[in-house]
């Protein structure tokens, strides 16, 4: 990094113990930083605790890291709390890395993860998940005692089974659209009622709740939020409403949810 004059606070190296981090004043641009090692220390349960949460996990395609940059802000300052940034994005890694410097609340990922040397490297850019259209063994292999929830794809009941038995927390329902949508995700979670899903591909913003009614613990909204046309025309004013609409019925669907299951266990006893 560039030395800075005494009239601006200085970053100390990123992997320095305890340190709080301030966001840079302004957003520099990807190809002046340096892939560095980014450690956040943000458990793999507390990451799955938000994914559920929320109920929304926003996929971001840019066809640049500006792009890409400007669109996630717009989409965090809509509510979105969870994004993944897909690995076409040019610079994804110093991407992501200005976005957990940007914003360190926020839950970041990568998505379309597919060999250990590019999940490595999005570990060190401070990815807190990784998502694959597949299961890799090999990723599952290297995250074993690692922080960083993996999100393997799966599809068929013996895809999710097997992700579940290698050490899968959550696998994500891919491609849930053309597997029947909101239909086939109700048919799959009933003899897998105990293994935590996310719906993947094709989901529009209004059927949200549908897809968590019938067991989706969260589903994953790209072209919903990030409008092609909104992000052709850097319309970030746009960006930001789709992510507000997203975010809140995310959370109403979330909410309806845990009230019908505390209503049915109060039933119980």
């Amino acid at each position: 990094m560039a030395s800075t004059s005494a009239s601006v606070n200085i970053i100390r190296p990123l992997f320095s113990p305890g340190l709080q981090i301030p966001p840079p004043p302004q957003w520099r641009r990807p190809h002046r930083l340096g892939l560095r090692c980014s450690s956040r220390a943000i458990s793999i349960d507390k990451t799955l605790a938000e994914i559920e949460n929320s109920g929304v996990i926003a996929c971001l395609r840019a066809n640049s890291a500006e792009l890409a940059i400007e669109a996630a802000s717009a989409a965090f300052r809509g509510g979105i709390s969870v994004l993944e940034i897909v690995m076409s994005t040019p610079g994804v890694f110093e991407v992501l890395q200005q976005l957990v410097l940007d914003h360190p609340t926020r839950f970041l990922g990568v998505g379309t993860v597919l060999n250990v040397d590019d999940a490595k490297r999005a570990m060190l850019a401070g990815a807190n998940f990784l998502m694959s259209p597949a299961m890799v063994k090999d990723i599952v292999d290297d995250l074993r005692y690692s922080e960083v929830l993996y999100i393997p794809g799966v599809m068929t009941p013996t895809e999710i089974l097997s992700a579940y038995n290698t050490g899968a927390k959550i696998v994500k329902v891919y491609p849930v659209s053309a597997l029947g949508g909101t239909q086939y995700i109700s048919a799959i979670k009933k003899p897998f009622p105990h293994i935590s899903m996310v719906a993947s591909q094709g989901i529009k913003i209004d059927v949200v709740g549908e897809y968590i009614a019938e067991g989706a613990s969260s589903v994953v909204l790209s072209d919903a939020i990030f409008d092609k046309e909104a992000m052709d025309q850097t319309n970030f004013n746009r960006i930001y409403q789709l992510a507000k609409a997203a975010a809140l019925h995310g959370k109403e669907a979330v909410d309806r949810k845990k009230k019908l299951m505390l209503k049915r266990s109060q039933l119980v006893f």
